[in-house]
């Protein structure tokens, strides 16, 4: 539905897209996270067809992105960063005027106003001036006017920033909930809004895409080491001690310990190599030892672990 291939974008003397390629499967919620000034807005008014790329090719709902920018606009909704809406103008009355813009015929405008003000929960302010709204209505209202005239691909950039954690929790479950019906890619350099919405992430910093793929996958593909949480009922010491001596630990961190006592429960985080089988290895030293073992568990790096990782060290083609 949306692909990218080898595209660069120069500003002057200004590289701020350097040889991205990447796509997006139809359907998918997929998430854009990179550090502020790292390219995400750039591409997608590439993506929005609002200018074309230096070098490099876009496709999104089959059109191409520089050839094709009029027939592209008709396929997508687009949410800018900072939406532009008319203090003065009540919501409804702007809702028709985007659909008078599109180009919607009177019949299919009012099953499409209805339709959005419904999904957007606008039925209460949809009588208000737009300027007496709160930030999270003035989003939603955004929001309805990118799907009035019901897009394939949906556009987002920055689309929670400025809203309080409330509207933060509801406008989430308005993008979850076209999970299926449309095809988003949302930009963002907040993790949480990857983790709690997208499918699928894609990192870039400084112009370069440098890692791409579910989060749970980048944790495996990119972690590198295997961590594995181990609550025990018995000594902390020994138990630590037994925990460093099996084939394949790396490191044991003891997070209660020290203070567990003899009878206690201790915690401990056990790093080993990745592919190495030590959560088993490690429950049957346990029980071998006769201590009671409460639990054990994989705990992959999260992914604002892996973003830090992969902003603070990516060089030019680190990570594809």
């Amino acid at each position: 539905m949306i692909e990218v291939e080898r595209v660069s974008k120069d500003f002057g003397g200004t590289s701020a897209l350097r040889e991205v390629t990447f796509s997006v499967e139809r359907g998918a919620i997929t998430g854009l996270l990179g550090p502020n000034g790292s390219g995400k807005t750039t591409l997608m008014r590439i993506l929005a067809g609002f200018f074309p790329p230096t070098t490099g090719q876009v496709r999104v709902a089959g059109c191409d992105a520089a050839q094709q920018a009029l027939a592209l606009r008709r396929k997508i909704g687009y949410l800018p960063e900072n939406v532009v809406l008319y203090p003065e103008m009540r919501v409804r009355r702007f809702l028709e005027f985007c659909a008078d813009v599109r180009g919607l015929e009177r019949r299919r405008r009012t099953q499409c106003l209805e339709r959005v003000v419904l999904d957007c929960g606008l039925q209460e302010v949809s009588s208000r001036r737009m300027g007496t709204l709160s930030k999270g209505y003035r989003q939603r209202v955004g929001l309805a006017q990118a799907l009035l005239h019901e897009p394939e691909v949906l556009i987002l950039d920055e689309p929670t920033v400025g809203l309080d954690p409330g509207q933060v929790v509801e406008f989430r479950g308005l993008i979850r909930a076209l999970r299926g019906h449309k095809t988003v890619l949302l930009s963002t350099h907040i993790v949480p809004e990857i983790d709690l919405t997208c499918d699928r992430v894609i990192i870039i910093d400084r112009g370069r895409i440098v890692a791409e793929d579910s989060p749970q996958a980048l944790s495996q593909r990119i972690g590198g080491t295997q961590r594995t949480v181990l609550r025990v009922e018995g000594p902390a010491e020994a138990i630590g001690d037994r925990l460093r001596r099996l084939p394949g630990v790396d490191r044991v961190e003891a997070l209660q310990g020290k203070d567990a006592g003899d009878s206690g429960v201790a915690e401990f985080i056990v790093f080993s190599r990745a592919g190495e089988a030590v959560p088993k290895a490690i429950a049957a030293a346990v029980v071998a030892q006769g201590w009671g073992l409460i639990e054990v568990r994989p705990s992959p790096p999260s992914l604002e672990e892996l973003f830090v990782r992969l902003v603070d060290h990516a060089a030019p083609g680190a990570v594809h």
